[in-house]
């Protein structure tokens, strides 16, 4: 007799079917992580009762492709059902058996003195209904043969979706249950189901998803074999069929470090995360308390492929029990270490659990929180103790780092400003911001800066010089978003930044721009005049010693800054001001003050000359380069 679902029911399976899970492929998954909770219920009934007469390694679970058929059946020999339990487990979706099971153990050790080690070794995954239905993703019919441990009737469970099913008797050598799909035949999309009456890509899903399942998943797997009786010669060949286990059982990051050579963690994440080149670094976590889970987590050397793109996806793999719940979940850590890899593995999450319902768990907040310190922790041992890998991980993440203590008007910039490093005029090398306040002057006031396209390109700007010369450590920002960091940190450990090319500052030595400009007012009111709009301000400068002109920007949009944005978006019209700053001790400048008197239309050759050079200095385009040219050539 056909017996329908209940309404609500029907409804839920309509949404396992269609939007609960994004990928067909796991419903192998949920199948097999059912039979695996069947096999613990057992084991845990043959560890409490010894007349079982059964140990752990007599447990296996086995699938098998009928290809004629076109069915998957998967088997275990676990506790199996009678006709009750799969009325409360399959006739109403998404009842917890396994739930309520584990409340059950959890009771009877707190009953049982010195019994608690029996719940640690039965390991509860997932809640066998809504999982069970996954299976009709891939399936247009579904049977359940089985049998429960201790009785002596078989039961078969039957149905084509959200229909309605039928229960009846049925015949079932020993407990255990028998799950058998009827596949799809194939629609629009080639290969859409028949890929699952394959042993390889079958294989493949197991290792995906289930490689860590502690019990040996098994299948007949051909083989080639010389053919008994022929032609040494010329041998025939034939296929044979084995059954062959298709998973590891014990998690590499369940095992205790100590245990583990440093061969197999770089093979497992080369293997794992398609990296050729071994990680940088290797972490390992394991906690127990309210939130039970362990981590293997890596640091990449290299960037991974598409990782500045809005391509790249970030995460780790959450598992529950060894079972793969999501590939990559976001939601572990911070998007300014979403270059980590690795895996999470929590006994306390549920296997049925949505990416929405992820972003709200309490116990994967207090996962996520103590991964981030625990990276946070390596990279700061690295920084210290290891500059030359850290410096390794700086070239390829550095720039993750400045872009997320930047992004959401500096959000984390507390977080991160530690980590960041940039060149030093001083040292020659990358150093932090800690290392450079650690070196500065007793008297020094400043965090100094200058931007440009590359260490020799800052190292020759003509405003660098004076400080050197009085052995003041200069900040070379050479990445085009490092000019943004003074703006969002604003101040490190008291110290304000200073831009070397667009910022003014006091050297002490008693000259200011404001005395020196107002004394050669008509030399610079001419200039101005000169070049018209090309420039919004002209002034003395105290930053120039052996050079004649610089140009700044001063508060603002930099010249850097400009060339960021118009390289990312050039309809933007982002365009930084144009102070031309004059050295008036400098020979050029005095000949230009004479020459406005003497000779004014030479004089006005000699502002574009200057204008043009602190243009080219600047790293900024020339309007009109023959005429610059040719300006330059009639002094000749």
């Amino acid at each position: 007799m056909k017996k329908k679902f209940k309404a609500e029911s029907q409804r839920l399976l309509d949404m396992m079917i269609n939007s609960i899970y994004t990928h067909k492929e796991i419903f192998l998954r949920e199948i097999i992580s059912n039979a695996s909770d069947a096999i613990d219920k057992m084991c845990y009934i043959a560890l409490t009762d010894k007349s079982v007469g059964m140990n752990r390694s007599d447990f296996e679970i086995i699938l098998t492709l009928d290809k004629e058929n076109r069915t998957l059946t998967v088997s275990d020999n676990g506790i199996g059902m009678n006709e009750e339990d799969l009325e409360k487990n399959l006739g109403t979706i998404a009842f917890s058996g396994s739930k309520k099971f584990a409340e059950e153990v959890e009771k009877a050790d707190k009953e049982k003195s010195g019994a608690a080690s029996l719940a640690d070794q039965v390991d509860i995954i997932g809640q066998f209904g809504v999982g069970f239905y996954s299976a009709f993703m891939v399936a247009d019919k579904v049977e359940v043969r089985t049998k429960k441990y201790g009785e002596d009737k078989a039961y078969r469970w039957v149905s084509e979706g959200a229909g309605g099913y039928t229960i009846e008797e049925a015949e079932r050598d020993g407990h255990g249950t028998d799950v058998i799909m009827h596949i799809r035949e194939d629609g629009e999309e080639k290969d859409e189901y028949s890929q699952y009456m394959r042993e390889y890509p079958i294989y493949k899903l197991v290792k995906k998803y289930s490689d860590y399942i502690r019990f040996p998943i098994k299948m007949l797997m051909p083989h080639p074999q010389i053919k008994e009786g022929s032609d040494p010669e010329n041998p025939e060949f034939e296929e044979v069929f084995e059954y062959e286990v298709f998973n590891s059982m014990v998690p590499l990051w369940q095992r205790k470090r100590a245990d583990v050579t440093k061969e197999e963690y770089e093979e497992f994440y080369k293997s794992t995360f398609q990296d050729d080149t071994p990680p940088l670094e290797t972490i390992t976590v394991s906690v127990e308390g309210m939130v039970s889970y362990d981590a293997l987590m890596f640091i990449p050397e290299l960037i991974p492929n598409k990782y500045y793109t809005d391509e790249f996806t970030g995460g780790l793999q959450l598992y529950s029990s060894g079972v793969l719940i999501m590939d990559k979940c976001k939601d572990l850590l911070p998007e300014y270490f979403n270059f980590v890899k690795g895996v999470v593995d929590s006994p306390d999450l549920s296997l049925n659990i949505s990416r929405e319902v992820l972003q709200h768990d309490r116990q994967l907040r207090l996962i996520s929180k103590n991964l981030e310190k625990k990276i946070r922790s390596k990279l700061e041992e690295m920084r210290d103790k290891d500059r030359e890998r850290y410096e390794m991980f700086y070239k390829s993440f550095g720039r993750q780092l400045k872009l997320c203590a930047l992004d959401d008007y500096g959000k984390y910039k507390d977080e991160l400003q530690d980590f960041l490093m940039f060149y030093s005029s001083t040292e020659k090398k990358l150093v932090t911001l800690a290392e450079y306040v650690e070196r500065m002057k007793e008297d020094q006031e400043y965090i100094y800066y200058a931007a440009g396209d590359s260490f020799d390109a800052v190292d020759k700007m003509p405003q660098t010089e004076i400080l050197k010369d009085k052995g003041i450590e200069i900040l070379y920002f050479t990445d085009s978003t490092d000019e943004f960091i003074p703006d969002m940190i604003r101040q490190y450990k008291e110290k304000k930044f200073m831009s070397v090319i667009d910022g003014d500052f006091d050297l002490g030595d008693g000259k200011t721009e404001e005395k020196m400009t107002e004394t050669f007012k008509d030399t610079f009111d001419f200039v101005k005049e000169t070049l018209g709009d090309k420039v919004d301000v002209v002034k003395a400068t105290t930053k120039l010693k052996s050079h004649p002109v610089v140009i700044s920007s001063g508060d603002g949009i930099t010249f850097e800054m400009e060339k960021y944005f118009t390289a990312v978006n050039p309809e933007l019209g982002m365009k930084a001001k144009r102070i031309l700053e004059l050295n008036v001790d400098h020979k050029a400048f005095l000949a230009l003050d004479r020459a406005r008197l003497d000779d004014p239309e030479k004089a006005k050759k000699m502002c574009e000359v200057l204008f043009n050079q602190a243009l080219l200095i600047a790293g900024l385009p020339i309007d009109d380069p023959s005429g610059y040219t040719d300006i330059v050539c009639s002094f000749f």
